[in-house]
């Protein structure tokens, strides 16, 4: 499984960008997790296959939406509203399991993609 991320890039505080994901094989979770610089590994949200349900961290709910394309093998991160602190590399993951809760430990993935910079500017 081989998963490519594209669409991030630098913005000012209050506007958009859309993340995307494409992913290689037959997958039953995706999720985004972020990392800030000097900061650990952060969960963002999760989708599972069949709802799809999806989860988010309180600090970007309702600001982002997380969604699939299964013709397209491709996953998004719709981000609105960001903010500075959104700023951070942000990478996308992905599981074959079928596995219980919001998926919110790394260790849930077993697949990553290579990650996409976003730059939210004040």
């Amino acid at each position: 499984v081989q998963l490519v991320e594209s669409g991030g890039g630098s913005v000012q505080a209050g506007g958009s960008l859309r993340l995307s994901c494409v992913v290689s094989g037959y997958i039953v979770s995706m999720g985004w997790f972020r990392q800030a610089p000097g900061k650990g590994l952060e969960w963002v949200s999760t989708i599972k296959r069949g709802g799809p349900t999806t989860y988010y961290a309180d600090s970007v709910k309702g600001r982002f939406t997380i969604s699939q394309d299964n013709a397209k093998n491709t996953l998004y991160l719709q981000m609105n509203s960001l903010k500075p602190e959104d700023t951070a590399m942000y990478y996308c993951a992905a599981d074959r399991r079928y596995s219980g809760g919001s998926l919110r430990n790394p260790a849930d993935f077993v697949y990553w993609g290579q990650g996409t910079q976003v730059t939210v500017s004040s």
